[in-house]
């Protein structure tokens, strides 16, 4: 059960949680809190598979995270520009992007909770290391979206610690008013945390609908988009840490597919990742700390 196919199971399962808690990481560096990543998930799904089943993969991937990055853009206007509770504005995000997609779907395909079947992006294989009995489940033909996503990991702590944008995006989410006083655009920052991890998170859905289903399915995301917060605040808003907690969520799941019992009914069985989320979650909530303004909504020369 423990074996390589569970393993690759678990990363594949994995992959959608790990790409939208790296989003939701630049979200709440920036100080917003984005509950709406459920729902942009949702649009990403809907979005990659119509725009696949017309122009192939790579548009409907593209399409996928633009149609996120704007549902993200509503979000940040609402929380940003307007300050509305981030809480209620994630809420109507997702609301919204059910609704959107529902109509979407029935308008463009005459079905309302699924679409065609889509082709997906060519298969990977790392030469020589697919010779490797126990590795072959793992780098041979896999989606490229799973190195993408692990990829990201390195890469967002390289911008968050390294960079200029990623020092000023987490100074805006710590301390917004000493970030304004030297020079940083706090609106800008906020505004680009939140289309990022907009963007994410449709990246993310095509990779469900696109990668690993290969069509819409409405109620695909199960969420998800929750889960990834979860996993975000497990890695104490780093990316390490957020994989680390999707990588448990994947084999939790992998594992409740696997287990197949009669004495314990298969509803049960689904729950298992999930009550293990809260469980995590509740463990290591009280040693996280948030940046200090997440939340807090800042209007320029105002103290958070």
């Amino acid at each position: 059960m423990l074996g390589p196919e569970m393993l690759a199971s678990a990363i594949r399962l994995a992959v959608p949680v790990i790409i939208t808690a790296v989003g939701a990481i630049y979200s709440e560096r920036s100080g917003v809190i984005n509950i709406g990543l459920e729902g942009m998930m949702i649009a990403g799904c809907f979005t990659g598979a119509a725009v696949a089943f017309y122009a192939g993969p790579y548009a409907g991937i593209l399409a996928a995270m633009t149609a996120g990055a704007l549902f993200a853009l509503i979000h940040a206007v609402a929380s940003v520009h307007f300050r509305v509770d981030q809480i209620v504005s994630g809420v109507a995000i997702n609301i919204l992007a059910y609704g959107v997609v529902r109509f979407s779907s029935l308008s463009i395909f005459n079905m309302a909770t699924t679409t065609p079947h889509v082709d997906c992006l060519p298969k990977v294989t790392i030469p020589g290391l697919a010779a490797v009995p126990w590795l072959e489940p793992l780098v041979s033909k896999v989606s490229p979206l799973i190195f993408l996503a692990f990829l990201l990991i390195p890469f967002t702590a390289w911008v968050m610690n390294r960079t200029v944008f990623g020092l000023r995006l987490r100074s805006v989410g710590e301390h917004p008013l000493a970030a304004e006083t030297l020079g940083v655009n706090v609106y800008l920052m906020k505004y680009c945390g939140v289309l990022i991890s907009g963007a994410l998170a449709g990246l993310s859905g095509a990779y469900l609908s696109i990668e690993h289903t290969q069509m819409y399915v409405e109620g695909m995301t199960q969420g998800l988009g929750f889960i990834a917060l979860a996993a975000m605040i497990f890695g104490n808003w780093m990316p390490l840490g957020a994989m680390w907690a999707g990588l448990l969520f994947g084999f939790a799941q992998a594992l409740s597919l696997r287990v197949v019992t009669e004495a314990i009914p298969y509803q049960f069985i689904k729950m298992v990742p999930y009550i293990l989320t809260i469980v995590v979650l509740a463990g290591f909530v009280r040693r996280s700390r948030a940046p200090a303004a997440v939340g807090v909504p800042y209007e320029r020369g105002e103290a958070a």
